[in-house]
């Protein structure tokens, strides 16, 4: 791989391992020695690099930081020939997770040099993609809480933290459908649609989920107070969400859902503007991201 071909866009903001200086050092080793190179503080601020280091022709585009700026970047170079390579410096990092990235920063670029590239589905909310999951409601509210903040102190466990005090949220009336036809409609405290098997907490909520199957996941959740909430957990804890009276779980290639005010949503746990409608859609192959070689 020529050395032209690989691009860094890294949120100086977050650490893994002995930090930039030391991917640096890492990617000197392998050969790698004046990489495109974009530093950003905000995740909003990553697209208009990555697109930049894919226009220049980036081969691979090397991502620091957590499933926001992963997210970011891949919408922006999703349907380019540019490769992602994440190196999971966030609190989450649930993408990397389900593919099993290595958390070890060495390994983890070793898997972006001379590791397997495996195509995988995006699926988008009005228009901007995700990879790992966008939902409505109580996650969404959660993800917001948990970034004002909490997660700079207390890590992964900002989220129990922020989830815990939105439990007895208010339910709000949604209508949605699946594939052109009515799934549901009623209140709900959360409707989550997801593109891999496993979310935050590493709970396994969509054990049937495959990044590169075509179709995304959808669950709904009716459940009312803490009781009913963790009788739902109880069912995603054992992998059997479809068992739970207070959720319901389909699969498709379009969601459309309407809810009766604006509410809070999320895309691989950076929250968005509120809204009254989500388009979801699926895009079948329309990213390559590197993954450890197949054994």
């Amino acid at each position: 791989m020529r050395v032209a071909d690989v691009a860094v866009v890294a949120h100086s903001l977050k650490s893994l391992g002995g930090g930039l200086p030391e991917l640096r050092r890492i990617l000197a080793a392998e050969g790698v020695t004046d990489p495109l190179w974009y530093e950003v503080e905000k995740s909003r601020r990553a697209p208009k690099y990555a697109r930049r280091a894919a226009a220049k022709g980036a081969d691979v585009l090397f991502v620091w930081g957590g499933d926001g700026t992963v997210q970011r970047c891949i919408d922006a170079v999703a349907g380019t020939d540019t490769a992602v390579a994440i190196l999971p410096a966030g609190t989450a990092n649930l993408l990397a997770e389900n593919l099993n990235v290595p958390h070890d920063l060495e390994e983890a670029v070793r898997t972006g040099l001379h590791g397997d590239r495996r195509r995988l589905d995006t699926g988008s909310v009005n228009g901007e993609r995700f990879t790992v999951m966008a939902g409505a409601g109580f996650d969404a509210r959660m993800i917001s809480d948990a970034d004002r903040g909490a997660k700079d102190r207390l890590g992964p466990a900002a989220y129990v933290v922020t989830g815990l005090r939105n439990l007895g949220g208010r339910r709000i009336r949604a209508t949605i459908k699946v594939d052109g036809k009515r799934f549901f409609e009623g209140k709900v405290s959360c409707v989550l649609a997801a593109n891999v098997a496993k979310i935050i907490g590493g709970i396994e909520a969509f054990p049937q989920a495959r990044p590169d199957s075509g179709h995304l996941e959808l669950g709904v959740v009716t459940a009312r107070n803490p009781v009913q909430w963790a009788r739902t957990f109880g069912r995603l804890a054992l992998g059997h969400p479809e068992r739970s009276p207070f959720a319901k779980v389909t699969e498709g290639k379009k969601f459309r859902i309407r809810f009766d005010q604006k509410v809070r949503f999320e895309l691989d746990g950076g929250a968005r503007p509120p809204s009254r409608r989500l388009r979801i859609d699926v895009h079948p192959e329309s990213v390559t991201v590197c993954v450890p070689p197949a054994a």
